[in-house]
């Protein structure tokens, strides 16, 4: 189990470091092109709707052609379009060509889901999401620290390089070491009518909807954060890109610790009721920030402490539902994996597009939009997840 939660969590660092790497850079893109803080907040929008539409592709794909060769033709996609990236003549070019990388990028984190899928169930695949979680975790820390790093040596166009060079690297793993583990007799082949008839039971299904929208609005509180948090960060709280790295950092810490307690506590408590509970932690410090926010201004510490315990508490929420939407449909797993990452990437979209029109460089309108995607979650989770009258199973 450790050696694919590695081989996976390897793969998966990709996509965060597309995310994550050139966040410390974005001041520093809006003035080489001359344009406006939303126009460089638009290319992480472009991203992340391309990578939502992608993973209706993979998922599919990898359940009718395997695992391996999608992962390759995605990681092929995100190469080209880093080097297309690092050489973009205007902000128009960059932002089409990271929503290439979106669509590159979608494959890791539609195939390694099912990969998981493919080998286990229950509370074992949740120790495995957990420790998948674990390293892709990571990836918030060093990687705006990595982009840091790069800025102290060259421009933001040498950040999109290294995106690159580590696609190279992913390629060459995928290649060497990474198993096929979809056996042809349990392959699906790819038809509308298949695609419906499997859409039609998912859609259906008022636990696999919920629980993909609770992850959503869930992770759509952090696409809020890393949005906004360049520009709030730099510019109310005076720091440089090695200091928003740094402080950016600390929320990964709480999110990666709390997740790696995420199939224990689901053992103890139930899967359900971990996702209550880590949804009502989430909802506490996140509006609590908020409201110290509405009446002063509560400093850069307080802040980071906040939104670090609100993170930890997305870090049981997250690998949990993940597992236990994919929980009944192991027969559609990559399809299953595919539309309910595409709808968590929509609710995350639409969390951003929201909050945007309310964003005007300060602490206050980032707290807000959390909150409110905690809340939304929050409603979710009492509407679909309710206590039952009886204890419930583990799994």
């Amino acid at each position: 189990m450790l050696r694919s939660a590695l081989i996976l969590g390897l793969l998966g660092l990709v996509g965060p470091f597309a995310i994550d790497m050139y966040l410390p850079a974005m001041p520093a893109i809006a003035a080489s092109y001359g344009a406006s803080e939303t126009a460089v907040q638009a290319t992480i929008t472009a991203y992340f709707i391309a990578f939502g539409l992608g993973q209706l592709f993979y998922g599919p794909w990898a359940d009718q052609a395997g695992r391996k060769l999608p992962i390759m033709v995605g990681l092929a996609l995100f190469l080209v379009a880093s080097f297309g990236a690092a050489f973009a003549p205007s902000m128009a070019a960059l932002t089409g060509w990271r929503a290439l990388q979106g669509l590159g990028g979608a494959v890791l984190m539609v195939v390694p889901r099912a990969i998981i899928r493919d080998q286990y169930t229950g509370t074992q695949a949740t120790r495995l999401m957990a420790m998948l979680m674990l390293v892709i975790s990571i990836s918030p820390m060093l990687a705006p620290l990595a982009g840091s790093a790069v800025l102290a040596l060259a421009d933001w166009r040498a950040i999109f390089i290294a995106l690159g060079v580590l696609a190279v690297a992913a390629l060459a793993l995928t290649a060497t070491a990474q198993p096929e583990t979809l056996p042809a007799e349990r392959r699906v082949r790819i038809n509308p009518r298949s695609l419906w008839r499997g859409a039609k039971v998912l859609l259906s299904d008022p636990i696999f909807m919920g629980l993909t929208f609770i992850g959503g609005f869930a992770m759509g509180s952090f696409f809020v954060f890393i949005a906004f948090a360049p520009f709030v960060y730099t510019g109310q709280y005076g720091l440089g890109p090695t200091g928003f790295s740094l402080a950016f950092a600390v929320n990964a810490v709480g999110f990666f610790s709390a997740s790696q307690l995420a199939g224990w506590l689901g053992e103890r408590w139930g899967m359900r009721s971990l996702v209550r509970r880590g949804v009502a932690g989430f909802v506490f410090f996140s509006a609590a920030i908020f409201i110290i926010a509405l009446t002063t201004d509560p400093g850069l510490y307080l802040v980071m402490a906040g939104l670090f315990c609100a993170n930890a508490c997305l870090g049981v929420v997250v690998p949990t539902v993940m597992v236990v939407a994919l929980d009944d449909h192991g027969d559609i797993a990559g399809l299953a994996s595919s539309l309910g990452g595409t709808l968590q990437m929509v609710a995350g979209g639409l969390s951003i597009a929201l909050a945007g029109p309310f964003f005007d460089g300060s602490v206050t309108p980032m707290l807000g939009a959390i909150a409110a995607c905690g809340l939304v979650a929050a409603l979710l989770t009492l509407a679909l997840l309710r206590p039952r009258p009886v204890a419930e199973p583990s799994v």
